[in-house]
């Protein structure tokens, strides 16, 4: 069986993920990437240098979550989803038998 090396998420998965990371209890929640833009003069002929074009740089600068006033394709409702995990606080474990005497 080959090794998995990749991981996809649709975006209210990825939100479901950091809302109960956040242990967030409510409100509706969607994902939120920020975007950086810069310019640049690119080559794509290593050959002819001479050759070159403008180009835009856009790299994705934070990911996050940010609060929604409707539910859309980014949202997860925190108060179906946030219910699984909060943060600072033990999950249960399981009970230790004890051994018979």
């Amino acid at each position: 069986m080959a090794e998995q090396r990749q991981i996809t998420f649709t975006h209210k998965e990825a939100a479901e993920a950091l809302i109960n990371h956040y242990g967030l209890g409510e409100g509706l929640w969607g994902l939120y990437i920020e975007f950086g833009i810069s310019g640049a003069n690119i080559g794509t002929d290593p050959a002819n240098p001479e050759n070159i074009f403008p180009a835009a740089i856009v790299p994705i600068v934070k990911i996050g979550i940010q609060r929604f006033d409707q539910p859309n394709s980014l949202t997860a409702d925190a108060a179906e989803v946030g219910t699984k995990h909060v943060v600072g606080k033990k999950r249960p474990s399981a009970k230790k038998k004890t051994p018979a005497r």
